[in-house]
């Protein structure tokens, strides 16, 4: 440990550059983070990548000029290098998921139970999934979690890969809703790809909610303001930032870390979903 501090937190965001200006998620995460952060006088070192070997470069750098008391890792990956490396550079770090290194950890999987029990209980049997990218840890255990629970029920999901981007939830979304067996419900893993799979639906003259169901993810402000508005599995964002400057605090202060989980994200239902089949908005207040 350093005896003076730097007076800077390090995080590292390995993603386009350009996904950053439409998704919510990490603006109000970080916010949280510095909220917290800035009751000790400390300020997040925000540097963003294209992908894990700049990341590695980036701790490399801080390491060697001592520009950061700690670091935050985001969106672990299988055999994820990073946390070895930082342990080689003596780079104290929390993690945002499941390490060996101190961390934040998240149920993913008892929320997508509980968004597809819903959706079960909707009558939808026909069910899809867009994700984020499958190397991410995350994603790994919401997909799982899908099959998993869909194979109890009988019934075999589809899932579709994309990247978080307007440009992945609508072409996603419109190849779903095109093909043989279209589905009448599809959860999606953020708030971005949601809206725009909305918007897929709206171009594709399918009625949402009254022949497709929609849930999206982490509930941003975009599902308030969609129209309709999205059901969501709402995420309390901000929070989950304030509890990962809470362990980078006792990180840096030298004490034990103590264990925390993020907010357990919980369904809210809006406009877009309704029971399967349901043949206008006035029958779906009715069952509702």
């Amino acid at each position: 440990m350093r005896t003076e501090s730097t007076g800077a937190i390090g995080l590292v965001l390995a993603r386009p550059a350009r996904l950053l200006g439409v998704e919510p998620f990490f603006m109000e995460f970080i916010a949280g983070i510095e909220e917290r952060l800035a009751e000790r006088d400390l300020s997040v070192l925000l540097h963003v990548v294209a992908d894990h070997e700049a990341e590695i470069t980036a701790y490399r750098r801080w390491a060697t000029r001592g520009l950061v008391d700690a670091v935050v890792v985001v969106n672990p990956v299988l055999d994820d290098p990073r946390p070895a490396v930082l342990e080689s550079l003596a780079l104290p770090a929390v993690v945002v998921g499941d390490s060996s290194l101190p961390c934040v950890r998240t149920d993913h999987a008892g929320p997508v139970a509980a968004a597809l029990g819903h959706l079960l209980d909707l009558g939808h049997r026909r069910i899809a999934r867009v994700t984020g990218p499958s190397s991410l840890s995350h994603t790994r255990a919401r997909t799982t979690a899908l099959l998993e629970g869909c194979a109890a029920a009988g019934i075999e999901p589809v899932v579709v890969e994309g990247d978080y981007s307007e440009e992945a939830g609508a072409k996603l979304t419109t190849s779903l809703l095109t093909g043989p067996e279209p589905p009448t419900a599809i959860l999606y893993d953020n708030d971005v790809m949601a809206v725009a799979g909305l918007a897929a639906a709206a171009e594709l003259g399918v009625p949402v909610p009254a022949r497709l169901s929609l849930v999206a993810w982490d509930d941003s402000t975009l599902c308030r303001l969609a129209s309709p508005a999205l059901t969501t599995m709402s995420v309390d964002v901000h929070q989950f930032g304030v509890s990962v400057a809470e362990s980078l605090l006792e990180l840096v202060d030298g004490v034990p870390v103590a264990q925390r989980w993020s907010p357990t994200a919980r369904y809210v239902p809006r406009g877009t979903t309704a029971p399967a089949g349901s043949p206008d908005p006035v029958h779906r207040t009715k069952i509702g």
